[in-house]
């Protein structure tokens, strides 16, 4: 059976939420690559952070307001969808999936969670330079503000990792499964299997 036997090209992915996606993207690797490299002022950091908290707010309040695909409720599901998805993820077919499949549900809360508590982190964080100082710093004390750099450090790690699965899992599908996962972020159209 071809592709159009098997599914139909539908509008999944709305103008906002496609935008969101590719603008976070910027901006969490722009900001990781500042954490790394960047210069000993912290401005940009600091700037590409508020952006960055910005959009996780929008991409919550778009979770429960916004189209069907974009909704919490229509992608994330239980342990047994997940074991189930799993068992046919090897498959060497397109998986077709309306929107994230129950893996890539999994994905998604985990990069907002880690973003939402790096956001947190830097801005009560004080590396006790006097300048990369978080505006929230003074508010919850020297203890807790000079760990908040260490667990700031930590999350661009676990960002880092995110990301590199994020990568690995588009190349999988895209190789593996002949199935692109990139042009459907872009268009908003995907392969969506017939019910």
């Amino acid at each position: 059976m071809s592709q159009p036997d098997l599914a139909q090209r539908v509008r999944v992915w709305d103008p906002a939420l496609r935008i969101f996606h590719w603008l976070l993207a910027i901006l969490v690797i722009s900001n990781w690559l500042l954490g790394q490299f960047g210069p000993n002022v912290m401005t940009l950091h600091f700037l590409f952070g508020y952006a960055i908290a910005a959009l996780l707010v929008f991409r919550v309040i778009w979770g429960f307001v916004g189209p069907e695909p974009a909704r919490f409720t229509s992608f994330l599901r239980g342990p047994r969808a997940i074991f189930d998805y799993l068992r046919h993820a090897g498959h060497r077919e397109p998986s077709n999936w309306p929107g994230h499949n129950p893996l890539g549900a999994l994905s998604v809360v985990a990069m907002i969670g880690v973003l939402g508590i790096q956001v947190a982190t830097g801005l009560i964080s004080d590396p006790e330079d006097f300048i990369n100082v978080g505006p929230f710093a003074a508010d919850v004390g020297a203890t807790v503000s000079r760990k908040a750099v260490g667990w700031h450090h930590l999350g661009g790690t676990l960002i880092l990792i995110l990301v590199l699965l994020h990568l690995a899992t588009i190349i999988f599908y895209r190789v593996w499964k002949n199935e692109n996962l990139v042009r459907p972020m872009i268009t908003g159209w995907k392969w969506v299997r017939r019910r």
